[in-house]
C-alpha cells in the first residue's frame, strides 16, 4: 500500500524556526510531527510512503535515515522505535522544485505512485483513530465505492467554516456521504455544510488528470479541494467523518496546544504542567506594570 505525505510547504507562520528547519520537524513530546505522520501511515497498512519535499527539507531524510553516530545511544527506546519504524516501510523522497502548492505536491508522487489507489497524510496533522485514519477511508471505498476514492472529515463550528475546504452531498449512512460538492474555505453563509476536509486522502489515480485539468487559483496554485470536486463529477468520491480525533499542529497556537494536551496525558509531566497551568492568573507582575 503506497502513502503520499506532502511536505513541502515554507512553514512561513512559523518563522523564524522554520528559516533552516522543517515544520514538520517541529516536536510534540520530543517526536518530529513528521514521525507521528509516518507511524498513523504504516499502521493503516502502508509499505511503500512517498514524502514530497522541498528546498530545505534535508532534515526529514536524515531524521529516518541510520545514525551510526548515535552507537551510544541506540539502546534508547525512543531511537530504536524510530528505527524499527523505518524497518516496516520503505521511506522515499521527492522534491517539489516549486511552491505551487499542495494539489501540485500531490502530483509530484505519480510516477511513483503508477495507477493504483493511494493514500496521502499531510504533514501537519496528528491522527489517533482506531482503526487507522486511512483504514476507515478504505473501509468506506469497499463499501460504497469500490473503485473510488474517499475524504476525510470533521464537523467544525460555524465560525470556522471559512478555514477549511468544505463538502456538501447525500447522506448514505451515519457519518457518511457521497461527495457532491467541495468549496475552499468560504464565508459560512456560501458553504454547503460544515463538514471540513481534514487532510486524509484515499484516492483513486484518476485525481493526478483532475490535478492537471484544474486551474491555478491565487498564487499560481492548483487547489486539491478543486482538484476533488473534478474527481467527484467523475466518480463516487465517500466522505467520511472519522471516529477518532485529529490534532493540527499548523500553526504555533495549535502546534502548542497539541504539545500541552500530549503533555497533560503523559504521567511524567502531567503534574508539572497542571501547576503551571494553575499558576496562569497568579504570574508575576511586569516590570511595566510594576512601574505604574
Amino acid at each position: 500500500m503506497k502513502v503520499v505525505i506532502p511536505a513541502a510547504g515554507l512553514g512561513t507562520r512559523f518563522l523564524p524556526a522554520t528559516k533552516s528547519m522543517p515544520k514538520e520537524m517541529l516536536p510534540v513530546m520530543g517526536r518530529p510531527v513528521i514521525q507521528y505522520v509516518v507511524e498513523e501511515a504504516v499502521a493503516s497498512g502502508a509499505d511503500d510512503i512517498i514524502i514530497v519535499t522541498g528546498r530545505g527539507k534535508r532534515a526529514l531524510e536524515d531524521h529516518f535515515d541510520h545514525n551510526p553516530e548515535l552507537g551510544a545511544f541506540n539502546s534508547q527506546p525512543a531511537l530504536q522505535s524510530l528505527e524499527a519504524l523505518s524497518e516496516k516501510a520503505t521511506i522515499h523522497f521527492v522534491r517539489q522544485r516549486s511552491a505551487l502548492g499542495l494539489a501540485h505536491a500531490v502530483l509530484c508522487a505519480e510516477q511513483h505512485v503508477g495507477r493504483e489507489a493511494f493514500g496521502v497524510l499531510l504533514g501537519d496533522s496528528i491522527y489517533e483513530c482506531d482503526p487507522p485514519v486511512l483504514s476507515q477511508l478504505r473501509m468506506a471505498v469497499d463499501r460504497w465505492a469500490p473503485r473510488g476514492s474517499a475524504v476525510a472529515l470533521e464537523l467544525v463550528p460555524e465560525d470556522r467554516v471559512h478555514h477549511y475546504g468544505i463538502v456538501g452531498g447525500q447522506a448514505l449512512g451515519p457519518g457518511a456521504l457521497r461527495v457532491e460538492r467541495l468549496v475552499e474555505k468560504p464565508k459560512a453563509e456560501d458553504a454547503p455544510s460544515r463538514y471540513a476536509l481534514t487532510g486524509a486522502y484515499w484516492l483513486s489515480p484518476r485525481i493526478f488528470d483532475c490535478i492537471r485539468s484544474t486551474p491555478a487559483g491565487r498564487r499560481n496554485e492548483v487547489e486539491l479541494t478543486d482538484a476533488l470536486q473534478k474527481l467527484a463529477d467523475q466518480e463516487p468520491v465517500i466522505g467520511v467523518v472519522i471516529d477518532g480525533r485529529r490534532y493540527d499542529t499548523g500553526t504555533p497556537l495549535l502546534w502548542f496546544e497539541t504539545n500541552l494536551r500530549f503533555g497533560l496525558r503523559d504521567p511524567e509531566y502531567r503534574a508539572a504542567l497542571e501547576r503551571v497551568v494553575a499558576e496562569r492568573g497568579s504570574a508575576p507582575t511586569s516590570s511595566t506594570e510594576r512601574s505604574k
